[in-house]
């Protein structure tokens, strides 16, 4: 039965009984009916959006944090904090992605089911950082293997609270995986199509080494892996001097974090002869809006390889994956 105080209805018996209506799943499989879904609140819009596609029409999902929001500097608000405490689940990353809240969720653990999805990570596969000691880079979601991991976490915290619908949610989670992996597969032929000696990604902030790791790329962020981490003059001028000597002719921005180094690098490479330009704005810490293709884990991570590519005078399909890019990504 469900753990929280929400009763489900389940079976064709039960739904003829009740009145209810039988709902379906996202990839089509068929969902249990419920009276109420299952009220659950996630940090950030990935896991939102891995919930959604998992707990179908079984889950009514809110993200706190939404499109362009920083999750490293993100503080919880009195409306988080009345959301968290009335509901029935509570996911977020861990791995000290959410630093400002992280006191607030552990103690909060205490007293309701809330769950850090990608502490379930094994410590093997994550990478450590000199910056940071006895802590591991949080940003797995840039390599789609690894955020497979995650999404299964997931689907295990949506069993604990609803055991009666395992079967929806491990069908669900199945044919996810299965979209993930075909993700994952385009991103592997796409920017093996860059030329080896313009595999250099350098971006805002240091959230791209899974993604360098899984797709044989030099990352270079000019801030840490923490926004808030600050860049120096002499950092800037050290990256300038890289992009004349090494002749890199892109950098990116983030949607979540400000343009403001990466427009100097841009200047600085300027005024020494050397012309770089932006090769677009990449999804590093949120998604794209609500409601486009771009605002979910797939579009996310397609739209960032896709750009990339283009950027990086790689070949790939004009509008992505599944030609659902939005003009102009």
């Amino acid at each position: 039965m469900l753990k929280s105080r929400r009763k489900v209805v389940f079976g064709a018996a039960a739904v003829a009984l009740s009145g209810a209506v039988l709902l379906s799943g996202p990839f089509g499989s068929p969902a249990e009916a419920t009276e109420t879904p299952i009220k659950v609140v996630t940090t950030t819009g990935m896991i939102a959006d891995a919930a959604r596609q998992i707990g179908g029409d079984t889950v009514e999902v809110k993200a706190l944090m939404g499109p362009g929001v920083d999750p490293h500097a993100y503080r919880q608000t009195r409306s988080d904090i009345a959301a968290m405490v009335g509901a029935d689940l509570v996911l977020w990353h861990g791995l000290y992605l959410e630093a400002q809240m992280e006191d607030f969720l552990r103690h909060a653990a205490e007293k309701q089911p809330v769950i850090a999805v990608a502490e379930s990570l094994p410590r093997d596969g994550l990478l450590s950082h000199d910056d940071y000691a006895d802590k591991f880079d949080p940003h797995v979601w840039m390599d789609p293997d690894r955020w497979s991991g995650v999404v299964i976490a997931i689907r295990d915290a949506l069993i604990e609270q609803a055991p009666d619908a395992k079967a929806t949610f491990d069908a669900n989670t199945k044919a996810y995986l299965a979209e993930i992996a075909a993700l994952g597969d385009y991103a592997k032929t796409v920017l093996a199509t860059v030329p080896e000696d313009s595999r250099v990604l350098l971006t805002a902030h240091d959230a791209f080494n899974y993604f360098g790791e899984a797709y044989d790329f030099e990352v270079v962020g000019i801030q840490g892996i923490s926004t808030e981490s600050e860049a120096g003059l002499n950092q800037i001028a050290k990256l300038v001097d890289m992009l004349v000597e090494r002749d890199i002719k892109a950098v990116f921005v983030e949607s979540s974090v400000s343009d403001r180094n990466v427009r100097a690098l841009v200047e600085g490479a300027a005024a020494k002869g050397h012309e770089v330009t932006i090769g677009g704005e990449l999804f590093s810490d949120a998604m794209g809006q609500d409601g486009t293709y771009e605002g979910t884990y797939l579009g996310m991570i397609d739209h960032n390889a896709t750009t990339i590519t283009h950027a990086l005078d790689g070949e790939a399909p004009a509008r992505g994956r599944l030609d659902r890019l939005s003009a102009g990504s």
